[in-house]
């Protein structure tokens, strides 16, 4: 049976820093480069266009910034954009702490098989990318999942 309606992951993690430090951790590349992507071609403000790059994998794609709201908010599509994603990071502020969402919409793919392998791996990766940034902003870990998730090589 087709799928009906696409689906739509969530993702959340608390980290125990500030909203601002987290924020910044996602924003710019000399942090976000410690636990998610090896490069990129600068940091993420409004209405930029970037690119990612996983070295380890041979990776790159191309970002889109949508919505960039300090502290609160930032919302980018990536991909091809004939097939582009929408992620949605969204922060709350606790006192000293923050809550961050991930949400991503838009899977695409030929099968309904595919979009949902896409829903399921971009979850996990979120999951991944959540943990490490918590490692290192709450420990100066560098807690290297993102790298280690594929260790033979990014799947095709």
């Amino acid at each position: 049976m087709p799928l009906t309606k696409r689906p739509v992951t969530q993702t959340g993690m608390l980290i125990r820093r500030p909203v601002g430090e987290v924020f910044a951790a996602l924003v710019d590349p000399a942090i976000t480069s410690r636990f998610w992507f090896t490069d990129s071609t600068g940091p993420l403000v409004p209405e930029a266009q970037v690119r990612w790059t996983w070295a380890m994998y041979g990776f790159s794609t191309t970002v889109r910034v949508h919505e960039l709201v300090p502290d609160r908010r930032i919302v980018f599509a990536w991909g091809d954009p004939a097939a582009a994603s929408t992620v949605t990071i969204e922060f709350d502020a606790r006192d000293d702490d923050t809550f961050v969402s991930v949400r991503e919409a838009g899977f695409a793919g030929d099968t309904d098989d595919d979009v949902v392998r896409a829903a399921l791996a971009s979850m996990g990766g979120f999951s991944l990318v959540l943990a490490a940034l918590k490692a290192y902003l709450e420990h100066r870990i560098v807690l290297a999942v993102v790298a280690d998730r594929f260790p033979d090589g990014r799947p095709g």
